[in-house]
């Protein structure tokens, strides 16, 4: 497995982004127009980034839906040139949406497929976001019982009482849910046992560099511990060298996910 010193975004986006429309992006000070006309042309698709079981790093778990917008041509326009501008607006909205429909398409089409997908509090209370939820687990395949949704801790904390009937409403129907970002958001840990997380995924800040920063190896031996006196599975999240991956398994971690171990991919 190759291992690289670039960061997690310049990885992704160098991975499988066109460098055309990655500089024309970087210049272009309205890249949300870019975004607007993929959202109304449907230039949509998912890329999957696999996640992998500790003791046997060739199981993937499962996989991690990115979306992946672009151009006229064809082209990929880098998702670090306009997701954090979009997560509180209709932009958003209408991302998680796309997200949605294409995770039950690829859920139908693969039913040995197990699939998570971002989502923000917002989203949950939206009207089409929710007849779009409603209509995929519908489905005779149970996809319900294959997609696992992942909400960022501060997104969590932002519509906390929102959050927690949502999960109520969906654990009978099999969905699992993910909390994003570990550690590094607003949740304060009196809060976990109000939640339904069946899994968190612990921040790439606390993994990077873990086998020689003592700091960090304190702090994510301590959050994989608070995970599972909660009985949620801990996810290492950002694993970008052998030594980070070996590290992480002798702290108990239970699953990796990381560049170490590729970059997402269009295919499955």
């Amino acid at each position: 497995m190759q291992n690289t010193t670039l960061s997690r975004v310049e990885i992704e986006d160098r991975a499988i982004v066109d460098p055309l429309v990655y500089a024309m992006a970087s210049r272009d000070s309205d890249v949300l127009d870019m975004v607007r006309d993929a959202l109304a042309a449907r230039r949509t698709q998912l890329a999957f980034l696999p996640v992998f079981t500790t003791n046997n790093p060739q199981t993937t778990a499962f996989h991690e839906g990115l979306v992946r917008l672009t151009d006229e041509e064809g082209r990929i326009i880098p998702a670090a040139h306009f997701m954090q501008r979009v997560e509180e607006n209709g932009l958003g909205r209408q991302i998680d949406c796309v997200m949605l429909e294409l995770a039950f398409q690829c859920l139908r089409s693969h039913p040995e497929l197990r699939l998570s997908v971002n989502v923000s509090a917002r989203s949950i209370g939206d009207g089409e976001w929710r007849r779009i939820l409603d209509r995929g687990l519908l489905d005779r395949g149970q996809p319900g019982d294959r997609l696992i949704f992942e909400i960022s801790e501060t997104s969590a904390m932002l519509l906390h009482e929102n959050v927690i009937r949502f999960m109520a409403e969906m654990q009978p129907k099999g969905v699992c849910f993910a909390l994003d970002g570990f550690g590094a958001g607003m949740t304060a840990f009196r809060h976990l046992k109000d939640f339904f997380f069946d899994l968190v995924k612990i921040d790439k800040s606390f993994v990077r560099g873990i086998d020689h920063d003592s700091d960090n190896q304190v702090l994510a031996e301590a959050l994989i511990t608070v995970a599972h006196q909660f009985e949620m599975f801990a996810v290492a999240d950002g694993v970008e060298t052998a030594g980070e991956a070996a590290f992480l398994r002798g702290l108990g971690v239970d699953c990796l996910q990381g560049y170490h171990f590729g970059v997402p991919s269009l295919q499955l």
